[in-house]
């Protein structure tokens, strides 16, 4: 006999199972990753990934008596809140979806990481931003530097995956030894299949919480930070959503399914940056800093190499982080410490002011030029890659 707590029980289920253990469509997370990125315009300013990262390496640095300025903390920065509020969404919904799991591997990919994140974060300092800021945002944001840093990512993508097959013709895998968690004999004291959804709908319950402790703390603004990055964290571990794969997959398999997921997104994105903007709701230049073009495109190849060699992007190493992936944990800390150091140079010894400064669209083409071509970019690029991936005249795997 059907009740009305059963069926509510039963309509309970099945949308967990459609919310924490079937994937997400990943053309559905374009959309959302874009709507949520206007409304953290809309909320402070432009989206960023960078300046969170390069804020932990600079307490870390501080804490170690290496810099004698003392940075914000981590809880008070706006970039470190909305990362640590995407690492704690992807980390929840992981838990949740029976997805997480602490993944160890080889020494030598652990290096990988290491190398990757450094090389990611010396690319992030010099197009000042990572593929976030410096790509997605920028373009969307319409600014002249996201297109010079997208050729770059595409340049560094290619030779990023000529040294990964150079790795797998000259290294074989099974020589490496493999590193792995030891488990104790017998039955488990706890049983962590059960436990774990509970833990990461207490990790998810927590996320609003905080929004409410920074609220009532007259800082409402990092809430909201917190609570759209956790947001962003969700919807890119449920899609499994990358960057990297936009740029690696058209050279390494021909697949197009994440060009045309990011294309769809950077269109959405950009006509609601336009919107904006051109309504004062925010500054037009805002988020218009990027070096065109010398800068960004050399951070771009300097950052797709890293992001081949570490597995993941900016904010696909974040979200993998919050999985328990190792290789990626060590990622995180590298491209923190190292877009830390690199920044610190560049400052220095002045190169950044001869990298390039950002280029406003609209003030070179005008508005309706300037709208046209974006719109004919993002499909291009998207048509390429599906003429690609018919002809596989660009694949090199």
């Amino acid at each position: 006999m059907i009740t009305f707590w059963s069926s509510i029980r039963e309509e309970f289920r099945r949308t967990y199972i459609k919310l924490f253990h079937d994937s997400w469509p990943a053309w559905l997370a374009g959309i959302f990753l874009a709507i949520l990125a206007l409304m953290i315009f809309l909320w402070d300013n432009m989206w960023g990934i960078t300046g969170g990262f390069r804020n932990w390496g600079d307490n870390v640095f501080y804490m170690l008596g290496i810099y004698s300025e003392q940075p914000e903390k981590p809880w008070l920065s706006n970039m470190s809140v909305s990362n640590l509020g995407l690492l704690l969404g992807a980390f929840g919904v992981a838990l949740m979806a029976g997805q997480f799991k602490i993944r160890t591997s080889s020494w030598y990919e652990h290096l990988k990481g290491l190398v990757g994140g450094a090389l990611m974060g010396i690319g992030a300092a010099f197009a000042a931003g990572c593929n976030i800021g410096g790509f997605y945002n920028a373009i969307g944001m319409f600014s002249m530097g996201g297109y010079a840093m997208m050729i770059g990512l595409g340049i560094g993508a290619y030779i990023g995956l000529r040294i990964l097959i150079w790795e797998m013709m000259n290294i074989p895998q099974q020589s490496l030894p493999q590193m792995h968690s030891t488990e104790m004999p017998g039955k488990p004291f706890i049983n962590w299949s059960r436990i774990a959804p509970y833990a990461g709908g207490l990790v998810l319950l927590s996320i609003p919480a905080a929004f409410y402790l920074y609220a009532v703390s007259d800082r409402v603004v990092l809430g909201g930070l917190l609570f759209f990055g956790a947001l962003i964290g969700i919807t890119m571990q449920r899609a499994r959503l990358c960057f990297a794969r936009a740029f690696r997959e058209p050279f390494m398999t021909g697949n197009a399914d994440m060009v045309r997921v990011i294309a769809l997104s950077l269109i959405i994105y950009g006509m609601g940056s336009a919107v904006i903007k051109f309504n004062w709701l925010q500054p037009e230049m805002a988020g218009v800093y990027h070096p065109f073009w010398f800068g960004s495109l050399l951070g771009g190849i300097i950052f797709g190499i890293g992001m081949l060699l570490a597995g993941g992007c900016g904010t696909g190493s974040l979200w993998r982080a919050g999985e328990g992936h190792v290789k990626l944990i060590i990622a995180v800390v590298s491209f923190a410490l190292f877009n830390s150091l690199g920044f610190a140079a560049l400052e220095r010894f002045g190169i950044r002011e001869k990298l390039g400064s950002g280029v406003f669209m609209p003030d070179v083409f005008g508005w309706p030029f300037a709208l046209m071509l974006y719109g004919l970019v993002a499909l291009g690029w998207a048509l390429w890659a599906i003429w690609n991936e018919k002809t596989e005249k660009f694949v090199i795997f």
